[in-house]
């Protein structure tokens, strides 16, 4: 079965309430999100254990109805919640409602979690071969800072020192040509 045929249903009957709410509907991610001013603010989503709404700055509501968990277990998402459901008995249109209606209110304040500045510390194999190879350490002062971080970060996260070497060696000729970690996906 698809992701796209768990719980159709109830996701119909979901959609009903929600267009109710006079935002405009939009398929993003291959689910209808609802967006004000071209901001998201709520999709519908059905998954094998639930079906159920996500609420794309859900953080800022008031959750009254203790109804929104966080998007992920680790706590990666950090403005994300969802309103989960397991029939379609469990949901409320007036409590669902008032959640998107606060939605949409947190949209019109300009509510955002601000995004954290990430210190990436210099590699210390990165250091030492600054200082055997002082044209690469200019190549490399020459990039913007996020592409600075983007290098160090593709060597520090490698758990080996084998692969940290073999990072180092890959991107060397880049750094000297001037050329980002990620500048063939821009």
């Amino acid at each position: 079965m698809g992701k796209s045929e768990y719980w159709k249903e109830e996701r119909e009957q979901l959609k009903q309430i929600v267009d109710k709410s006079g935002l405009e509907e939009k398929t993003k991610w291959g689910i209808p999100v609802y967006n004000y001013q071209d901001k998201d603010i709520v999709g519908i989503v059905g998954v094998k254990s639930y079906f159920g709404l996500w609420f794309y700055n859900g953080v800022f509501l008031k959750d009254k109805s203790n109804l929104l968990v966080n998007a992920d277990k680790e706590g990666k998402t950090k403005s994300m919640r969802q309103m989960r459901f397991n029939a379609i008995d469990e949901v409320d249109e007036k409590t669902v409602l008032s959640y998107i209606k606060e939605a949409i209110e947190v949209e019109k304040k300009g509510l955002k979690i601000p995004k954290e500045k990430k210190v990436v510390e210099m590699p210390n194999l990165l250091k030492s071969t600054f200082e055997k190879e002082p044209k690469l350490k200019e190549a490399f002062a020459e990039f913007p800072r996020y592409k600075q971080n983007e290098f160090m970060e593709y060597i520090s996260s490698a758990k080996m020192e084998r692969t940290r070497l073999n990072r180092l060696n890959k991107i060397s000729p880049m750094i000297l040509n001037g050329l980002g970690l990620n500048d063939k996906y821009r």
